[in-house]
């Protein structure tokens, strides 16, 4: 098989759809610049804090463009959060009280949010040992069930949850857009229940965000897209004052909220990598458009197909065997640029059901905007990838991983 020429084939069918990236990616980045502009970003805003951190301008100034872009309220962006499922969790501790109820209205989360909700049992400091429970109602058809959400809904149901991504399902990712009746609904039947999305994988991968539409919290990592690749860590939520006024106290104490919180390194990497993000969202959507052109030729199932509308950077392709999926994120690994000579193998990771096998050559550990990829060890062997800092990058592992199939006999 003549890889490159294949490759390359695949790329002219995808003409359309990069086209289309490129377009929004110009339109994200004029947001970004304007914010940028109406707060006067400045050399002063990446200077480092220590103690309390009390006036941080770069702090605080990075909070107020996050709002800005997000049309929320306030904004709390943090170098502290360290991951997107502690940004969820920071929400989910601030939104609810003892005896309350949580609703998923996008269908089971993801796996890493079993151990905050407490589904097994009562975990250490889950929700479920402060005796808030928490029940889901499956998408119909791929879609939001907005009649049986409505349902669902207790008396004592405080937040509706709305998971953006795929997580580890076979589903295409909700858009902010296809968020709106559901958001409008919940709060004509019931103002006062808090709307929390997890943004995860899908800022600036559309033109709006779940915040235009009424969501009161969108939650998020920075090492996902809107770090830009730049960002070494942390986290944000965005939303409303009333919720953000809760949340703020369980990030710090009552009373101090988001007042407090240094940073003794710069913070030009995350004013940098916000300014690069629809830039960097846009070359890991175009790899994963390339992605599900290339697998769907290759017989394989694709979700979304590669001229599909998208929510999120996340590709999923269906390996159907062990071998394919251990195949695919090991050229993946081959062709990163950090710990190339690695090999990926299933393993038994924490806050997972499954062995999982990932391949993530990253500069920034386990940041999922740089090309990556994983699944769990489950029929029907399903590889989630994600992310590239160039597209040239991301066509080159592709290349990689043809390369690594064409080895074990996949094309034979």
């Amino acid at each position: 098989m003549d890889i490159n020429a294949f490759i390359e084939s695949c790329e002219l069918e995808c003409r359309e759809q990069f086209k289309e990236i490129d377009a929004r990616s110009i339109r994200c980045t004029q947001r970004v610049l304007d914010a940028f502009s109406t707060h006067h970003v400045a050399a002063r805003h990446f200077s480092p804090t220590t103690g309390y951190g009390y006036d941080d301008i770069g702090r605080d100034t990075l909070e107020s463009i996050f709002a800005q872009l997000f049309s929320a309220d306030a904004a709390i962006v943090r170098p502290q959060i360290a991951s997107g499922t502690h940004a969820l969790a920071l929400a989910l501790f601030g939104l609810l009280k003892p005896g309350q109820h949580l609703l998923y209205a996008s269908g089971a989360p993801y796996d890493t949010l079993e151990s905050v909700i407490g589904k097994e049992g009562k975990p250490v400091g889950s929700l479920s040992e402060m005796d808030i429970s928490y029940s889901y109602v499956s998408l119909l058809n791929g879609s939001i069930d907005v009649d049986s959400v409505l349902k669902a809904i207790r008396p004592e149901t405080a937040v509706v949850a709305l998971q953006r991504s795929r997580g580890y399902a076979w589903r295409d990712a909700i858009s902010p857009l296809q968020m709106k009746p559901v958001i409008e609904a919940v709060h004509q039947l019931r103002p006062d229940i808090f709307i929390m999305v997890d943004n995860c994988y899908g800022a600036f991968v559309c033109d709006e965000e779940p915040t235009q539409f009424g969501a009161d919290v969108a939650v998020g990592s920075l090492i996902k897209n809107v770090g830009g690749g730049l960002a070494p860590t942390g986290g944000y939520l965005v939303g409303t004052w009333r919720a953000i006024e809760r949340i703020e106290a369980r990030l710090t104490a009552p009373g101090i909220g988001r007042e407090v919180g240094s940073y003794a390194f710069s913070y030009q990497p995350f004013y940098q990598g916000l300014f690069m993000a629809p830039h960097t969202v846009a070359q890991a959507l175009k790899t994963a458009v390339l992605s599900a052109r290339i697998f769907s030729r290759l017989g394989m199932k694709t979700s979304p197909a590669y001229d599909a509308p998208r929510a999120d950077i996340i590709q999923a392709v269906e390996m159907s065997t062990p071998k394919n999926l251990i195949a695919l994120c090991q050229g993946i690994q081959a062709a990163s640029p950090i710990d190339s000579f690695v090999v990926p193998e299933p393993w038994e990771m924490p806050g997972y059901s499954d062995p999982v096998i990932m391949a993530a050559g990253t500069f920034v550990s386990g940041a999922s905007i740089e090309f990556s990829a994983d699944g769990p060890m489950r029929p029907p062997y399903i590889a989630y990838m994600q992310g590239a800092l160039s597209y040239e990058h991301g066509r080159i592992a592709l290349a990689s991983v043809l390369k690594k199939l064409e080895s074990i006999g996949f094309f034979a």
